[in-house]
């Protein structure tokens, strides 16, 4: 068993990566200091029996799976149960889960007592190479997501890849979405994805992947923690993916593939992507959704979810709708449009890709 140790410059979280390493990572983690875990009913169905073995006696707190519970109400229902169980300062929160359970865990980590510590254990293909490093936070609000958070720094991030040998289906396929963005930014993950089409929905390649795409992350992070610069990057096919998630119902990953597809159309269109490489970058995302039985996305009416994108929080006050796009191989630019000149060139590109 071989476990592969990362550590942010920032020295605020320590990555471990590998299969099957809970035995050897889990019990130092948990000794010394009330413990509490935050789960989804998903995964509990699946593992309550390794939650219970390495989390005796603690409380376990069982979200029902899926974004829509992923709101202030279940929020408050975390923290109140936080209080109830009595944890201080000096105890331990544990996101055993996908996405959703690692954004409101995280959050309410940073809620409580202003801070207490909390590892990141995640479960899913996504979470694993995307969410649970990085310390985004989030709940949605009013239909907008991830509105409502903070910049909170996990202690550990356990990223035990056997995992994702009992991941179902349509969790892969939203995971594969986050695998693309990553091969947009970098030449090697581009390049390693690119001979691999036809293994995107093999567990064997996809724990390979892991870590290449959590190094390109945990690297990001670490130049630019909160976002202010090459973070951003980070967000490519997120602002009209988002808008496609919240008005036609699509899981996130499959949403951040289509939303890349017109984003990237939309950047060949205005001279900001390199038009070779825009083209093969396109290729390659149509390419990964036909990997995969994903849900056909009619978006000849997208220019109704283009009112989304308006409160996105990449946006500021003047109104532009701002998008990461890829601009050439290991590049990357952001692209601010007016919400008309915005809402017309998704329409646009919808069009013109057949979408």
């Amino acid at each position: 068993m071989e476990i592969i140790r990362l550590q942010t410059p920032t020295a605020k979280s320590k990555i471990y990566i590998g299969a099957n390493i809970l035995d050897e990572c889990l019990p130092p983690l948990t000794d010394g200091q009330k413990n509490f875990v935050v789960t989804d009913s998903n995964v509990y169905k699946l593992y309550k029996g390794t939650i219970e073995k390495y989390f005796q006696g603690a409380e376990i707190f069982v979200l029902k799976a899926g974004e829509r519970d992923k709101n202030l109400r279940s929020l408050y229902k975390l923290l109140s149960k936080m209080a109830g169980a009595g944890l201080h300062r000096t105890s331990k929160l544990f996101a055993f889960g996908g996405g959703v359970v690692g954004d409101i865990a995280g959050l309410a980590a940073a809620l409580y007592m202003r801070g207490i510590s909390y590892v990141q254990i995640p479960t899913t293909l996504l979470s694993q190479i995307d969410s649970s490093v990085g310390g985004k936070t989030a709940v949605d609000l009013r239909g907008v997501k991830n509105i409502v958070g903070a910049f909170y720094q996990p202690q550990k991030v356990i990223v035990d890849t056997a995992f994702l040998n009992t991941l179902p289906k349509k969790e892969i396929k939203c995971g594969v979405g986050e695998l693309v963005k990553y091969a947009a930014l970098d030449q090697e993950i581009f390049k390693l994805v690119q001979e691999n089409l036809a293994r995107l929905q093999d567990t064997a390649f996809l724990r390979f992947v892991v870590s290449p795409c959590i190094n390109y992350k945990s690297g990001v992070v670490t130049r630019d923690e909160k976002e202010t610069g090459e973070r951003k990057s980070l967000n490519v096919g997120h602002t009209t993916g988002h808008a496609i998630e919240l008005q036609k119902g699509l899981s996130h990953g499959e949403s951040v593939l289509y939303g890349m597809l017109l984003e990237t159309k939309i950047a060949i269109e205005k001279g900001v992507c390199e038009r070779v490489y825009g083209e093969k970058l396109l290729a390659l995302i149509r390419a990964a959704i036909m990997s995969a039985p994903y849900k056909k996305c009619n978006l000849s009416k997208i220019g109704n979810a283009a009112k989304f994108a308006k409160a996105d929080k990449k946006n500021k006050d003047d109104g532009k709708i701002r998008l990461s796009v890829a601009k050439d191989k290991g590049e990357w630019a952001e692209l601010a449009l007016d919400f008309g000149e915005y809402r017309t060139a998704i329409e646009k590109a919808a069009q013109e890709l057949s979408l």
